[in-house]
């Protein structure tokens, strides 16, 4: 009899359990609900403060085919790999038998279709070069000859911080190096590129910055969603998905300028139609009140890409990398 009701009493034990779990399986998936369905949250990986503990590992650089050759130095095509994905881009060389500093160069926004190598950093690249500094400037995925880049609209932009400071790692295999200077340029959204990088690895790269892109995530996107075909309304239904399971506060530059330490020189048109005076007015004020070192100039009437006075810019930007050599 004791058996029995043993057995009994452990029979209804696992029926209960088995109702309850059955019920709770089909409640609705509500905030409300203990028992809510968890979603996988792989960008995660991407948040700054993620990425600034990541230990990103160095590719060899490979020079491809010669794209022009010119009286003092000579640009290359170049190859190098980031998370198995090749990425491709232009680097420039000095001619002759020593060995130089360097720059990494970030290009603002191109459209895909419009894009060839070097678009964006060309001819600032041909400046620094003929001045004795190798350049270097990843195309990114999906430009140039680089592999295709993530379907998700802001996976794909995490994974230009990546490429960018893989790119930072992977110049100590460019045996015309000096293996001492390393600088950073920036435009645009090349700039925010350059912002982000310098926060992710808190190193003391001097860096030039061309009326950088400056404010929060996602804001800095819906910013320009005007521009698109469908006036945003693709990137506005994206972002929504996304902020069900991510804290945007955790990709935003803005949240992590305490964690820069280098030199900048921040350049700024006031007639610039794409970057709001203001945004480098304030992003002046915070790293200056940091304690950084931050040079800020404006162009009066200059545009987006610094005209009229590029060369005056350009003259200005490699003063600054001149200055700051070891």
């Amino acid at each position: 009899m004791k058996n029995f009701l043993y057995y009994f009493l452990i029979a209804i034990i696992f029926i209960s359990i088995g109702w309850f779990l059955n019920v709770a399986y089909h409640l609705p998936k509500s905030p409300n609900n203990p028992i809510a369905e968890i979603r996988p949250t792989p960008l995660y990986k991407y948040s700054i403060e993620n990425l600034s503990k990541t230990e990103f590992k160095a590719s060899d650089i490979e020079i491809g085919r010669l794209i022009k050759d010119y009286p003092k130095f000579s640009s290359y095509e170049f190859f190098f790999t980031v998370d198995s994905k090749r990425v491709s881009g232009l680097i420039n060389i000095p001619k002759g038998n020593g060995v130089y500093p360097l720059v990494v160069m970030f290009r603002g926004y191109v459209d895909q279709k419009q894009y060839i190598i070097g678009t964006g950093t060309q001819h600032a690249g041909e400046v620094f070069a003929n001045n004795g500094y190798i350049t270097v400037a990843p195309d990114f995925l999906g430009y140039g000859s680089s592999d295709l880049e993530s379907s998700n609209i802001f996976e794909s932009r995490f994974q230009t911080y990546i490429t960018a400071v893989t790119a930072i790692k992977s110049v100590k295999t460019i045996k015309q190096w000096d293996q001492k200077n390393i600088f950073i340029w920036g435009h645009s959204n090349g700039g925010q590129v350059a912002l982000t990088t310098l926060e992710i690895t808190g190193a003391v790269y001097p860096t030039v910055l061309w009326a950088p892109v400056s404010k929060p995530f996602p804001f800095s996107i819906l910013f320009y969603t005007d521009e698109s075909d469908d006036h945003g309304k693709f990137i506005r239904q994206e972002l929504a998905k996304f902020e069900q399971d991510y804290d945007v506060e955790k990709f935003s530059l803005t949240n992590y300028l305490d964690k820069i330490k280098a030199p900048i020189q921040l350049h700024q048109g006031t007639a610039d139609d794409a970057i709001p005076v203001a945004w480098s007015d304030l992003l002046a004020k915070i790293l200056k009140k940091q304690g950084l070192e931050i040079n800020y100039i404006k162009h009066f009437g200059a545009s987006h890409d610094m005209t009229p006075g590029w060369d005056r810019v350009a003259q200005t930007s490699l003063e600054f990398f001149e200055k700051n050599i070891k």
